[in-house]
């Protein structure tokens, strides 16, 4: 069990939304977010990347001639072309710490080597913002590049923050972990076995695993009740509590569980409970129909070929992997959970603590989060991965540590990535 120091991290919310210095044109943008401090605002490193598409690019200097027209339509194809290779590089440095150095180095490999399109990473410790930036493009059509205002689909790592949704109704005595969850969502029907949100939340349901053929969703349900319907007839795996099988289906009825036990809908208490709390203020449900401000689009990678991903509809998996965030909110949702300002101590154990099995064999996943050791010290967090994206969010307790990595494709390197930075930062 991650050991909770008794710290008290309390602070009014901050601002750090980045914002840009206007620019002449074919100059190169710079962002100058504000990071969070125990003082107040702090400048953070530099996140400026290169804009390349400008009013001068291939067709605005084109004249209305024909043989000039369809020479300079040439030229704007073989620019479009080019998109990938020419991807911007990491952000300016404007801070000359050997430490962020390294780290810079080693997220424009990771792009590099995995052909990604853009990411974003962030990286907090105490309260304050050490490190924030983006890289390549959040957009390769319109090479709209990557800034640490970029909203990534996080996929499971919905799952650490609706867990402390449940925390918080646990607190408040609407939740009992060890109820039968018909007591909350008699909709979901009696397998012949009680089935509780602890094992749920633990994986030791027996509730199947999303099959290939779930994952991209086509289907809009009107809420989380309703999007029971796509698995709630499928039969267990085994009976509940007597093994692991990692089940973002169980998830999805959770966020029923918690909608009933709250009486609120599902996606309004996320946001009262979690979100504002934590000041998460670019974290947001991913509704595909909906316009939303610095969504990344989001790719598949094949040979090396950035690809554009399916359309998807999230309507089906809000509590397992369908919210949408930014670096920088994640790595504020650790510390808002390490610093008691969503859930109390006794609650974040609780969370934390790897559950057993019937026969008492250890999980390494508490109620959301996965466990595991780095030098020494007991780390939590949780991956995530769904259409077009891949996220890793790490925190470090008795370091008040957290980073967060966030991808708009499918990447192997994220977790590689982020364990480097907190292995650098551990003494």
């Amino acid at each position: 069990m991650p050991s909770i120091p008794a710290r008290n991290h309390r602070r009014d919310r901050p601002s750090t939304s980045p914002r840009f210095e206007a620019t002449e044109t074919g100059k190169r943008p710079r962002h100058h977010p504000q990071g969070l401090s125990a003082h107040g605002r702090t400048k953070r490193p530099g996140s400026s990347v290169r804009a390349r598409a400008t009013s001068t690019g291939p067709i605005g200097v084109c004249s209305r001639r024909r043989g000039q027209l369809l020479a300079c339509l040439a030229a704007a194809l073989a620019s479009t072309q080019a998109v990938q290779a020419s991807a911007p590089p990491a952000s300016e440095a404007s801070d000359s710490s050997p430490r962020i150095a390294q780290w810079r180095a080693a997220t424009e490999q990771l792009v590099a080597r995995e052909r990604l399109p853009g990411l974003s990473v962030a990286v907090m410790q105490d309260g304050s913002l050490l490190w924030s930036e983006g890289f390549g493009f959040a957009n390769l059509e319109h090479q709209v590049p990557t800034t640490p205002q970029t909203k990534f689909r996080v996929g499971s790592v919905s799952k650490a923050l609706t867990s402390a949704a449940i925390g918080a109704l646990v607190e408040s005595g609407q939740l009992d972990l060890d109820e039968s969850i018909r007591t909350y969502v008699p909709e979901y029907p009696d397998k012949g076995f009680p089935i509780t949100t602890r094992q749920l939340a633990g994986h030791l349901s027996g509730i199947p695993h999303y099959q290939g053929e779930d994952i991209v969703n086509q289907v809009r349900y009107r809420d989380v009740i309703h999007a029971l319907d796509k698995f709630k007839d499928r039969p267990l795996l085994f009976e509940p509590g007597t093994d692991y099988a990692y089940s973002s289906f169980g998830w999805n009825l959770i966020a029923a569980v918690v909608q009933r036990a709250a009486e609120e809908p599902f996606l309004r208490f996320m946001q009262e409970s979690v979100f504002e709390p934590a000041s998460m203020d670019h974290t947001i449900a991913d509704h595909y129909d909906l316009i939303i401000p610095h969504r990344t689009a989001f790719y598949g990678i094949s040979n090396g070929v950035a690809r554009n991903a399916p359309a998807v509809d999230n309507s089906d998996v809000w509590a397992g992997g369908g919210f949408l965030s930014t670096s920088e909110d994640l790595v504020r949702f650790g510390h808002a959970m390490l610093s008691g300002m969503v859930v109390d101590e006794e609650t974040l154990n609780l969370l934390f603590t790897s559950q057993k099995t019937s026969s008492g064999k250890e999980t390494g996943y508490g109620l959301g989060w996965q466990e595991e050791q780095i030098r020494g010290h007991a780390v939590v967090g949780h991956g995530g991965s769904h259409v077009g994206a891949t996220a890793d969010l790490l925190l470090v307790p008795d370091q008040f540590l957290i980073v967060a990595a966030l991808t708009n494709a499918g990447s192997s390197g994220m977790s590689e990535l982020t364990r480097e930075i907190v292995t650098q930062l551990l003494p």
